[in-house]
Order: structure tokens, then sequence, then C-alpha cells
């Protein structure tokens, strides 16, 4: 899976460390907002607005959990209660941005070519 180092206090990697394909047994969580998971997202995530998360838990699949957002705020809130929860979680430095500008696949809800909002 994905390997990091452990002085951070936020687990994060870059793209660069984020295997491609994404292996199986990998949950890739979206805590975007919905008009900007409509326009792209990481095809297989699982969509969980940060304000939805703590009520929303349970709908998290078990795993190593990579969390994105737009640029890597969000998710790292959100990667930060997920380990206080005992959940092996990871921030992706740089967010969507970061994932679109590496060329990396992403599909859109509209059928429209998914780019990032």
């Amino acid at each position: 899976m994905i390997g990091r180092p452990m002085h951070q206090q936020i687990p994060t990697v870059t793209v660069d460390g984020v295997p491609d394909p994404i292996p199986d047994g990998l949950v890739v969580l979206d805590v975007r907002e919905p008009v900007e998971w409509e326009h792209g997202h990481i095809d297989g995530a699982v969509h969980i607005p940060l304000m939805d998360l703590p009520e929303r838990l349970t709908e998290l699949p078990e795993g190593q959990t990579l969390v994105v957002c737009r640029v890597g705020g969000r998710s790292a809130q959100a990667t930060g209660y997920l380990v206080q929860q005992g959940i092996d979680a990871v921030n992706l430095d740089g967010g969507m941005v970061e994932w679109a500008d590496a060329g990396r696949s992403m599909v859109s809800e509209s059928g429209a070519d998914p780019h990032v909002v």
C-alpha cells in the first residue's frame, strides 16, 4: 500500500507515492462538496463531504484510506479525524489539483470531460 514517514502529525502522501492503478484494498475517500465531485473525481472513490463524515463514518469500507479534496486542506482535517477513530488514513498532498496536473485518471458524473473545480 502507501508508505509514509511516521514523524508527520497528519499522514500525507504525494501523487507520486500513490500506485497507478490504485490497488485493491486501498479506499479513496473524496471529502469535497457535491458540485466539486460532479465535475471530476477518482473512479471508484467514495464520496462523503467533510461535514458529513462523522455521521457517515460507517459507510467507509475497511482498508487503508487515501483522503482527497481540492488541494489538501479539507482532506488533512478528515485524515486527522479518521486517524483519531483508529482508521489507517493518508492525506493526498495537493489534492485533486495535483492529481489532475499529474495526468492521473478521473471521471465525471455529467458525462463531460472531468476537471477539478
